[in-house]
């Protein structure tokens, strides 16, 4: 399968179409941004982490009967993947108080919520991202009712899968974001789960292994995603 034209660019990531008309090349970038993309820097090696980190969590929700949009890692820093018609809205598992809750709700960061939260995003980088409501999501036509049922009911089905890969790797998946689309009627993952999107700390510690330490000028950020994918056994 020939990769062609560039048909997106964001923030960490080139979409290019293929031959195919079905599937997609992602390019995993060395970029890294934050604040709606006022912090951007070039951190060299994380293109390659991410991509290969994706990937190998990616098979394991497969291996789950969760589906996906992967289907092949092509390079260190590509991937082939199904085309998804996309659906606007980031959907949140928290299962631990941090980032905005903390900021929203002024609760202590850190604090176990038990059940998990669930949220939604509007993806929309000229309103930062603001959070909406299944009424929303109805109203707007976003999704439809049997949709958004779906991506809740995976939402929380890779958390079963992740919360217990993770802590075995001595880390707690704080909190995560997936997006969805559609492809052939189905709803399916797609994007990305990597450190970018997600919260994870050390169990013992809670030192920061995420995109948090660039967020906040820790320093160390491919080196803790490094870490991360060493506990994990992804092959880098």
């Amino acid at each position: 399968m020939q990769k062609r034209d560039e048909l997106y660019r964001g923030k960490a990531k080139t979409v290019f179409t293929t031959d195919n008309p079905d599937f997609l090349v992602l390019e995993f970038r060395d970029d890294t941004s934050a604040f709606d993309g006022e912090k951007v820097e070039q951190l060299a090696r994380k293109g390659m982490v991410n991509n290969k980190f994706n990937y190998f969590i990616m098979e394991k929700l497969a291996a789950a009967g969760i589906p996906t949009q992967m289907e092949a890692l092509l390079s260190d820093n590509e991937c082939l993947v199904k085309k998804l018609d996309m659906i606007p809205v980031e959907c949140v598992v928290r299962n631990l108080a941090a980032g905005s809750l903390v900021r929203r709700l002024g609760v202590q960061e850190g604090l176990e919520l038990n059940p998990p939260t669930f949220e939604l995003f509007l993806k929309n980088d000229a309103l930062h991202d603001p959070m909406v409501n299944e009424s929303h999501v109805a109203t707007f036509g976003w999704a439809t009712a049997d949709q958004m049922a779906e991506m809740k009911r995976l939402t929380f089905a890779v958390n079963d899968v992740l919360k217990p890969l993770f802590a075995n790797a001595g880390m707690l998946l704080v909190d995560y974001k997936l997006e969805f689309g559609v492809f052939n009627g189905e709803v399916v993952l797609g994007d990305e789960f990597s450190p970018d999107g997600c919260r994870l700390w050390d169990k013992e510690t809670r030192t920061k292994l995420d995109k948090d330490r660039f967020r906040q000028g820790l320093g160390g950020v491919v080196e803790a995603y490094e870490e991360v994918a060493q506990r994990l056994g992804v092959p880098l």
